[in-house]
């Protein structure tokens, strides 16, 4: 893809799963990549996958939940490569999803759990590096998303509802910084085949998940990464504050 070669792009969110795919991705794209996550462990691992095959990447610990913690993430990235281009803001506390129950019974520390990460750090992420993109004159965020902010779920209330509110923070992006040379977009993934959905879930789910895509498989990690190179890249540069599903038509609209 055009336009990536040398950006510095920060992934917030990529210590394992979809977040550390795109962050290999970006780097085989010749991006320099920052690798942010709690999971600093796994931050670690993620930057030696891409150090050791030829790329450029640092990990750095943070919780998106905390102002100085964002805050310190994003100046960090500034200090390490000189500046910020574009924003993968990936982060989800999934301990909290398995006890997302309904809007009666769910526990109030996990509703306001789930909105301290999945809205709440996403704005925190997108206040901090908007300054920074608009230096370079310009650079692109891009948001994970789900299907579940249009589906109807009858359970993850939290869930579903913060990631309806990552669509309309992609939008007001868009709309506030996109004269300024600012792109905002949300990918919306359906089911996603990672390794522990892999290894875990009942042969019967999935087979129940295909047949409700028009579709002949279900997801990789790599079907959502690619958009993510392609949206921060040139090649997806007059795309603005769009919601893309990445579902195999599980969702048309």
């Amino acid at each position: 893809m055009e336009g990536l070669k040398d950006k510095v792009v920060l992934v917030a969110g990529a210590a394992t799963g979809l977040g550390a795919d795109s962050a290999r991705r970006l780097a085989r794209e010749g991006a320099r990549v920052v690798v942010g996550d709690l999971n600093h462990a796994g931050a670690q691992s993620t930057a030696a996958s891409i150090t050791e095959t030829g790329g450029t990447a640092v990990a750095v610990e943070f919780d998106i939940s905390d102002d100085d913690s964002v805050r310190a993430l994003v100046a960090t990235t500034v200090e390490t490569y000189g500046g910020l281009d574009a924003v993968h803001i990936n982060a989800g506390d999934m301990g909290a999803v398995t006890k997302d129950t309904d809007v009666v019974d769910i526990d109030l520390e996990i509703w306001d759990r789930t909105v301290a990460v999945n809205l709440r750090g996403h704005m925190l992420v997108t206040r901090h590096s908007v300054p920074k993109l608009l230096e370079r004159g310009g650079g692109a965020i891009v948001y994970t998303s789900s299907i579940a902010s249009f589906t109807g779920d009858p359970q993850r209330p939290a869930y579903s509802a913060t990631k309806a509110g990552i669509n309309a923070l992609a939008r007001h992006v868009a709309s506030r910084w996109g004269r300024e040379g600012v792109r905002a977009n949300a990918v919306t993934p359906g089911l996603i085949l990672t390794d522990e959905i892999r290894n875990g879930a009942a042969p019967e789910l999935l087979a129940g998940m295909l047949a409700r895509t028009r579709s002949t498989r279900l997801g990789e990690a790599a079907d959502i990464s690619s958009m993510v190179a392609y949206l921060m890249s040139d090649d997806g540069s007059w795309i603005n504050g769009q919601v893309v599903n990445v579902d195999g038509g599980t969702v048309l609209r």
